[in-house]
């Protein structure tokens, strides 16, 4: 019986446990948190949202590079991982913007000892508080305190580099690259955005929320939130920009992106709106008529001018178009996913390395990107449930 070892306690690395074959294998899970899933529980915190709810057509859309993750995402989709879940005694039910979240109730803790205990029954060894190192002269694998461990097929999935505590902090990326493996830098996704608010703004509005509006950036268009920070900007709806916007900033000091205020009404509708109110003062036709909070008046007169305010046409324009300038992403480790890592050439289409011996690499370690929103946790979950379908059915 041959020997797979799977490097890291993720999503990916949890799914591909729970499915692979072990009256085929023997398999063992190397973790080196005191447990497994600990990104996992921390992508919980603020409610765990699993998936989403929509044709597999438009989840793949979502993804970059697309095409890379369409047979992944196609093999393994958000239905079946609903259908999965419900086995396991994990019910879910669809929230708001589509989102799916396990039944009100059952914690992110509760899920993930569900999916523990799946993969247990499946006659997994979990070894924990055990780190990966690198390998030896013969190319075994070695663990702090013990090396040369002998695996005839093993899978990484080592995570990216955000939320350090989890453990996904990217120091496998040496180890890789003294390898020949071509690892792309790590740049924070799905994270802050820093924006120079004037003082009297953020003092007023700092942790206020923008709902109800939309960004475009380049051929980006996203309805979402946001929320106003010291610092700048955060909320799905600039999270969903953010591998555009640091493609941007690799290269240039700036970058302006464009918000709507009013995405549900036209400019048309917006100037006959305001030109049929019977109040005088902008502001309080602002408030009343177009139902903009203050948060966002202020927003609108940060980055406008006095002659705008006092141009319907113009104002109405704005509304619909503010120029907000982007200086530079958030911290790296604060970020809730990561952009570089393994560059997809350096696999095949099984996930198998190129150039490291009966490996193969899986999961966010890997260079792809998706919003938040279940999308992250669908594509790892899809990597290692496609792998280990691939592995199942491998010739002896």
């Amino acid at each position: 019986m041959k020997h797979i070892t799977i490097i890291g306690g993720g999503p990916a690395a949890l799914m591909l446990a729970a499915q692979l074959d072990t009256k085929k294998y023997k398999v063992t899970l190397y973790e080196k948190k005191k447990g497994v899933g600990r990104k996992f529980l921390v992508a919980g915190e603020g409610g765990l949202n699993l998936t989403y709810n929509s044709s597999v057509e438009e989840l793949i859309s979502k993804y970059d590079p697309s095409s890379f993750m369409h047979g992944i995402i196609s093999e393994f989709t958000n239905d079946n991982f609903i259908n999965w879940l419900d086995t396991l005694g994990i019910p879910t039910f669809v929230g708001s913007s589509n989102r799916v979240f396990p039944k009100i109730g059952l914690k992110p803790i509760e899920v993930l000892n569900k999916i523990v205990k799946h993969i247990s029954a499946n006659g997994v060894k979990i070894n924990l508080n055990t780190k990966w190192i690198g390998w030896n002269k013969q190319g075994n694998l070695c663990f702090e305190n013990f090396d040369n461990v002998v695996s005839d097929i093993v899978v990484f999935a080592l995570g990216g580099a955000s939320w350090r505590v989890t453990g996904s902090d990217g120091s496998w990326k040496k180890r890789f690259e003294e390898y020949g493996v071509n690892v792309l830098p790590f740049r924070a996704a799905n994270c802050a955005f820093e924006v120079n608010w004037n003082t009297e703004f953020i003092n007023t509005h700092q942790g206020n929320p923008l709902k109800n509006i939309a960004l475009t950036y380049d051929t980006v268009f996203v309805k979402g939130e946001l929320v106003i920070s010291k610092f700048g900007l955060e909320g799905n709806a600039i999270y969903a920009l953010s591998q555009k916007l640091q493609e941007k900033l690799f290269t240039d000091e700036r970058v302006v992106i464009r918000l709507d205020l009013k995405p549900s009404m036209t400019i048309d509708q917006i100037k006959d709106k305001y030109n049929s109110s019977k109040l005088s003062k902008v502001t309080e036709i602002l408030n009343k008529d177009l139902k903009l909070d203050r948060t966002s008046i202020g927003v609108l007169k940060q980055f406008s001018n006095k002659d705008t305010f006092s141009n319907p046409d113009l104002l109405a324009e704005t509304i619909k178009s503010v120029p907000i300038i982007i200086k530079s992403s958030g911290a790296l480790d604060k970020a809730i996913s990561t952009l570089g890592g393994i560059d997809l050439n350096e696999i095949n289409e099984n996930f198998k390395c190129v150039k490291i011996p009966n490996s193969y690499a899986i999961g966010e370690m890997l260079n792809w990107f998706a919003p938040t929103g279940g999308y992250l946790l669908q594509g790892c979950f899809s990597m290692g449930f496609v792998l280990a379908k691939y592995l199942n059915t491998m010739e002896e």
